[in-house]
């Protein structure tokens, strides 16, 4: 009994390190978005990626079997999608809201899941799914049309969800590592076709995709490095805690990093969530533990 409790003490622990992680992640992201564009922020996140995985295979090459390659291309390209959307609205709108937006994708990865993959869902699994569409209902507060932070937070939940649920297939014919440098790849790729584009041709419509390279200056370095570091320790701690206790709990403990990026937020000069958004915070958490409590 006590080493089950250690265990899920452990698991809670390292979700919370994990949450915090990524909150600074984005706070790092939102200051750098002062001076760089959304596109290149992207592109130095993934760059950091990708050369630790190239790191680790000098060590321990992968150990596959492949045989889904338009799969993986998938989800490297739909979670690009995902993390370009993400930025760009830590950019434009306060930090709490911008993570409040990605914390609803596990409320889409169990639709996806049912629709692909023919897992059930249950009652108390369809009544989280109202909750958390309630929730963000009133976090996003709709005025007749969707603004273009709604519509790149809802891409932001649908992409992570999407991916996450190929991830779930893919992960029978690659390895881990495979499919994160696919997904990095991508994250590099594009937005280095985007810079050089954006060379000949800019549009202020197009402010999401496209964005003139800035050589970053001073302190932008330091951010970037810290950036690409506590996404890492993000990445392993996440992964520590799903190997230590149940997803359900693990899942729940995840939503922590709403709490962390309110508080992050206001120091950055963001205001205070207003009663509504609060309450829509409070559902979306709501149900999207149902969910992960349901699997």
């Amino acid at each position: 009994m006590k080493e089950a409790l250690a265990k899920i003490n452990r698991g809670v622990l390292f979700m919370l390190i994990a949450s915090f992680s990524l909150a600074i992640v984005s706070a790092f992201a939102k200051v750098l978005s002062a001076e760089m564009s959304t596109i290149e922020i992207v592109f130095f996140r993934n760059l950091i990626g990708v050369l630790f995985i190239i790191g680790t295979l000098f060590k321990t090459p992968f150990k596959q079997v492949g045989g889904r390659p338009w799969l993986l291309f998938f989800r490297g390209f739909i979670g690009m999608v995902a993390m370009l959307s993400y930025f760009y609205n830590l950019a434009h709108i306060p930090l709490a809201d911008a993570v409040t937006f990605s914390r609803t994708s596990p409320i889409f990865t169990a639709l996806f899941a049912y629709w692909f993959l023919k897992e059930q869902i249950g009652s108390k699994g369809w009544l989280a799914i109202f909750i958390g569409f309630l929730g963000l209902l009133l976090v996003m507060q709709p005025s007749g049309t969707l603004e273009k932070s709604h519509i790149f937070g809802l891409l932001n939940a649908i992409g992570a969800a999407l991916a996450f649920t190929s991830i779930r297939e893919l992960k029978n014919y690659y390895d881990t590592r495979a499919i994160v440098l696919i997904f990095m790849s991508m994250g590099l790729i594009i937005p280095l076709i985007s810079m050089i584009v954006s060379e000949y041709y800019m549009n202020p419509a197009y402010d999401f995709i496209l964005g003139k390279f800035t050589m970053p200056q001073g302190l932008e370095w330091l951010y970037l490095l810290g950036l690409g570091i506590f996404a890492y320790l993000s990445q392993f701690y996440m992964t520590k805690a799903y190997g230590e206790t149940k997803a359900g709990i693990v899942g729940a403990a995840s939503y922590s990093v709403i709490l962390f990026s309110i508080i992050i937020g206001i120091l950055l000069g963001d205001d205070l969530p207003s009663m509504l958004s609060f309450i829509g915070i409070g559902l979306i958490i709501f149900g999207g533990i149902m969910v992960a409590k349901s699997k």
